[in-house]
């Protein structure tokens, strides 16, 4: 049955997962030298339906730019990160948990509302469906950096251009065609600086449509649960509570904005004073730096990460 998660006084640390971009090649090359991440890589390959340890250790970046292979590697680095980091179910732990973009469905797999199986099944199908409907018009994203947040979304909405992401912490992505993003970096809000994005496709916008069609038809194959922690939907920020609810928002997310901002107020708000981004990680750290002043981040990038993490959630469980 779908039940809310019971808020517990001490829950400090957040465990964050990142979304599309975030890779890097070869980043998964230091991972396989863990005993039990090959196999665990292998059985995800499987139902992916591609090399997830070729794409993370060969292939070049043009390859894994590829969102039909970007998004399952990056949702697989997270799983493989998070059985590293710990041996333990994380509903046993005080953690909430938050992803970014497809790093929701990752962070869905670890609250328990999705299988491993299903949590990989879902993103082959969404990177599949959304690579297709990228192929239909030449889209992509560009991040703007800086300047007022107001006067950010006027050269936005000027250029025709749709505020995809609004991460907080002085960045906002842009999705469109390519002529507007062309416009928006002729004519940058002031004081920003517009950065194109290592993506293949105007993500969390109309441009997405088909594939939000293309995962309602996958529904009926999962069978999501309530989160075992708490979970935020990247939409508004807020606690979902229902399993249900959870599928709902990683249909929708799909075609509509990311408020990353939102997140990080919630977490804010809610005592949080860790956070702990899984791999391949290092964006959404560097926006909780930003954007929740004092909290204290580790980006577990490799391994070696492995230990600070730990060190991390003991020094902040003392503290609950």
């Amino acid at each position: 049955m779908d039940h809310p998660v019971i808020w517990k006084a001490g829950y400090v640390l957040a465990i964050v997962c990142p979304g599309q971009g975030s890779q890097t090649p070869g980043f998964l090359a230091p991972w396989l030298e863990l005993p039990s991440v090959a196999g665990h890589l292998a059985s995800l390959s499987e139902i992916a339906g591609i090399d997830l340890t070729a794409h993370g250790t060969t292939s070049d970046e043009e390859t894994i730019k590829d969102t039909a292979v970007a998004q399952p590697l990056i949702v697989a680095a997270g799983l493989v990160a998070a059985k590293s980091l710990f041996d333990v179910e994380l509903s046993t732990l005080p953690v909430i948990l938050a992803g970014h973009s497809v790093g929701e469905i990752t962070a869905s797999a670890l609250a328990g509302v999705l299988t491993e199986k299903e949590a990989m099944t879902f993103v082959r199908e969404r990177a599949n469906s959304m690579a297709a409907a990228a192929a239909v018009t030449p889209t992509g994203m560009s991040a703007v950096v800086g300047g007022d947040p107001a006067e950010v979304l006027a050269a936005i909405e000027a250029a025709g251009a749709t505020p995809a992401n609004v991460n907080g912490a002085g960045q906002t992505v842009a999705a469109g065609t390519f002529e507007q993003l062309k416009a928006l970096a002729e004519n940058p809000p002031a004081k920003a600086r517009v950065i194109p994005l290592k993506v293949a496709g105007a993500f969390h916008t109309s441009h997405m449509a088909p594939a939000v069609s293309a995962l309602e038809a996958l529904r009926p194959e999962l069978q999501p649960q309530a989160p075992a922690v708490p979970l935020l939907s990247n939409y508004d920020g807020q606690e979902v509570t229902a399993g249900t609810a959870a599928v709902d928002s990683l249909i929708a997310q799909v075609s509509r904005p990311v408020r990353w901002d939102l997140c990080m107020e919630t977490l804010a708000n809610r005592g949080v004073t860790g956070v702990i981004e899984l791999a391949p990680a290092g964006t959404l750290a560097g926006l909780a730096k930003r954007g929740m002043p004092g909290v204290k981040t580790v980006a577990v990038k490799t391994p070696d990460d492995l230990s600070a993490a730990l060190a991390l959630f003991a020094e902040l469980e003392g503290q609950a």
